[in-house]
Parts: C-alpha cells; sequence; structure tokens
C-alpha cells in the first residue's frame, strides 16, 4: 500500500485462526517497525490458544533492513526548523492518516473485525508516535502499547500535546472509557527514558477517572535494542485479555 504522498509499505498479516467471537469480529493488533517485530508477535501469537483468534497486523517497508532509519524519522517524527531537519522528520499526522484513512478501512474489508479491540504497538521512535496517537486522536486505537519511547525527542514535544490531551479529559470532551497506554521499557534502557516514561505515567494516572488506564513496567536485564523481543508476550496479554463487556 501506499501513504497519500506515494511511500510505499509492505502490510504483514497474522491470519486470525478459529470461530469469529462472540464480539463479531476478531481484535486487531497493529504493529510498528515490522520488519523487525513482527515475526515474534505472529509466532507468539501462533503458539499460544488464547491468542490465536486475533490479527495481528505489521506496518513494514520494502526492503530487508530491519530499522529503516529514515523511513520511520519522517513517519514517526514532528515537523521541525528547517536547520534540524537532518533527516528529514515530520510525517506523524501523515501517517496517522495513513492508518485510519487507508490501511485499518483495508483490514476491515478482509476481515470481521472488532472495532472496540484495536491496539498498536511502537517501540522507540515509534513509542512516540504511539503517545501522540493517543493525544491526536483517542478514539483511532483501544489499546497502545509504548516500549522505550523517545518523550525527550523535540525539546519533549510531547508536553504540549499532554497538556492538551488532559485538559480535554478533564473537560468531559473526550470517551476514554475502554482505553489504556501501557509504557513498557528495557532496565538498561537509560535513566532519562525510565524516569521520563514513569512520570508520564504518574501524570496521567488522575484520568483514571475518566476512564483511562495507564501502566508502567520495567524489564530486568533488557536494553533498548532488545527490550522489544522480551515483550512480545506481555504485549500480547495487555491487549488481548482487556474486556469491555
Amino acid at each position: 500500500m501506499n501513504s497519500e504522498r506515494g511511500q510505499p509499505y509492505r502490510i504483514l498479516i497474522s491470519l486470525p485462526e478459529g470461530d469469529v467471537p462472540y464480539t463479531g469480529g476478531y481484535p486487531v493488533l497493529y504493529v510498528l517497525d515490522a520488519n523487525a517485530y513482527f515475526a515474534s508477535f505472529h509466532e507468539a501469537k501462533r503458539a499460544q490458544r488464547a491468542y490465536r483468534h486475533a490479527i495481528v497486523v505489521g506496518l513494514a517497508y520494502p526492503g530487508e533492513e530491519p530499522l529503516n532509519f529514515l523511513r520511520r524519522a519522517w513517519d514517526f517524527s514532528p515537523p521541525v526548523p528547517e536547520e534540524r531537519n537532518t533527516p528529514p522528520q515530520g510525517g506523524q499526522d501523515e501517517l496517522i492518516n495513513f492508518l485510519a484513512d487507508k490501511l485499518m478501512p483495508a483490514i476491515a474489508e478482509r476481515f470481521p473485525v472488532d472495532a472496540d479491540q484495536q491496539s498498536l504497538f511502537g517501540h522507540s521512535f515509534g513509542g512516540m508516535f504511539a503517545i501522540h496517537t493517543l493525544y491526536q486522536r483517542p478514539e483511532l486505537f483501544n489499546h497502545l502499547v509504548a516500549a522505550s519511547p523517545s518523550i525527550w525527542w523535540n525539546d519533549r514535544f510531547l508536553l504540549v500535546e499532554e497538556r492538551a490531551f488532559v485538559e480535554q479529559a478533564n473537560s468531559g470532551d473526550l470517551n476514554l472509557t475502554h482505553t489504556s497506554l501501557a509504557l513498557m521499557l528495557g532496565e538498561r534502557d537509560s535513566p532519562q527514558e525510565i524516569q521520563d516514561s514513569q512520570a508520564l505515567q504518574q501524570r496521567l494516572a488522575p484520568l483514571s477517572s475518566h476512564g483511562l488506564r495507564t501502566s508502567f513496567y520495567v524489564e530486568p536485564g533488557e536494553d533498548h535494542m532488545s527490550v522489544p523481543f522480551k515483550l512480545v508476550n506481555r504485549v500480547l496479554r495487555e491487549v488481548l485479555t482487556a474486556r469491555q463487556r
């Protein structure tokens, strides 16, 4: 599939197994940086009967590179001044529109989908993008998992979005009844990354009165690059065992 600008994506799909759940549709987990992470989610899902009913959709790039630095730097980041725009950045809202307007409808055309069980997983820049998506389009995904998110990026630009998001929630303008954000890191992530995520979870915790669930977890022994692979089962449990009715 191509973005609005004509940028190509490879879409990887781990098919559901078994009958359609009683909800009338399958839960869907969207995985960013799928060249690196999709296979782990696919195999873990298929090996465990409790998760086989889910669809895992990987957003990947053409080529064999596990992490496409230039593509993900554009896709997951906010616009920046020209003097700081190396590598090119600023495509985060374009990617949200691609997910909402093209990819998610395409999946729903091909499979019966549970619209109340849509999840997003992102790591590092992808985790930063997941948090941005929660702030800008909180209705798009029910569960968001941000692994080792780069909250420090671009002078902590997410803080401005966070304040607007919290204000909207407290004014009753958002329906967060069935929404969750899980922040997961490795013990050997930088102290800054761990502290930033823990502080974010603490700041968002009061929104539980509006329905938002937040959690913070540190995986022992893992670093920034190893932790996504160790978290696969925890992510599946987080997003596929939540109940709404």
